[in-house]
């Protein structure tokens, strides 16, 4: 992210400092859910249904934080978990 020409205010050097500390942390959020999901998927099928609903548990708490922070969408986030949701309650 980091660019080698010279920025003309001050204030754009500072943002181009925010923007790369701000993508940082989103790449971060995004892989912490993604792998979340995986376990998941894992256990899902494995056939693992304790498992499955613990992961879910987390798979929950992942997307509300990256829907909370602006990582996704809000509805993104709801979408996804009634999706997983869907797919566990189908295992029984």
């Amino acid at each position: 992210m980091a660019n080698s020409k010279p920025h003309r205010l001050p204030s754009a050097a500072k943002h181009m400092r925010a923007d790369a500390r701000k993508h940082t942390y989103n790449r971060a959020r995004k892989v912490k859910v993604r792998e979340s999901e995986k376990t998941l998927n894992a256990a899902i099928a494995a056939g693992d249904k304790t498992a499955a609903i613990t992961q879910l548990s987390d798979c929950y708490s992942q997307l509300d934080k990256a829907a909370k922070t602006g990582v996704i969408h809000k509805n993104k986030a709801d979408r996804k978990k009634a999706r997983l949701a869907a797919r566990v309650a189908k295992m029984a």
